[in-house]
């Protein structure tokens, strides 16, 4: 029995894996408008029935995947204990993941991206800002502001830097975050 569960929770997340990384694909082939479900069961060789039976539509594919990233990414800033002081712990791991998968940032985050994904990466830069400054100040409008800003300006930097002709180093855009939000952090502990 165990292993007749096991083997169905295999073919779930090969599904789940094979439909993501059909999404990656025709992101960075097309861009988000561009897909529809049929092409992504095609690319991904699964029928629109299976499709449905895991995900609603493109968008919860889409969230799917960002609900992943946002928990790596707070599993290695926790692991690596990343992050500079001053800096959010997640930072780092985002920023190197940008760098590591930069024609899919430029997908998500880049000028050609559509609205929807950058909405829906945002929101998750949005979490992780939030679990990380909510030990600062107590809930309410000055900390839903300082997230919305801190959020913002980490998602237009790295935009910045994937379409960059020039780019800088990874350490270099960490560094300039952590310059230019630092202060922002401070007001938020009250200093």
């Amino acid at each position: 029995m165990a292993d007749e569960t096991q083997s169905i929770d295999r073919r779930v997340q090969r599904t789940r894996r094979s439909l993501r990384d059909a999404l990656i694909s025709l992101l960075v082939e097309r861009g988000w408008d561009d897909i529809n479900i049929q092409e992504l069961c095609e690319r991904a060789d699964v029928g629109r029935s299976t499709f449905y039976m895991h995900f609603q539509s493109k968008d919860q594919l889409l969230v799917s995947g960002f609900d992943d990233l946002r928990a790596a990414l707070r599993a290695q800033a926790v692991i690596a204990n990343t992050g500079a002081s001053g800096s959010l712990p997640f930072v780092r791991g985002l920023i190197e993941h940008a760098y590591e998968q930069r024609i899919l940032f430029r997908a998500i985050i880049g000028r050609r991206s559509g609205h929807a994904v950058q909405k829906r990466f945002r929101e998750m830069v949005s979490q992780l800002v939030e679990e990380d400054v909510a030990h600062l100040v107590a809930a309410g409008w000055r900390r839903d502001a300082g997230v919305s800003y801190i959020a913002g300006a980490l998602v237009e930097l790295l935009a910045w830097w994937v379409d960059a002709v020039n780019g800088c180093a990874m350490d270099d855009v960490e560094q300039l975050f952590n310059e230019l939000t630092l202060p922002v952090i401070r007001q938020l502990e009250g200093r």
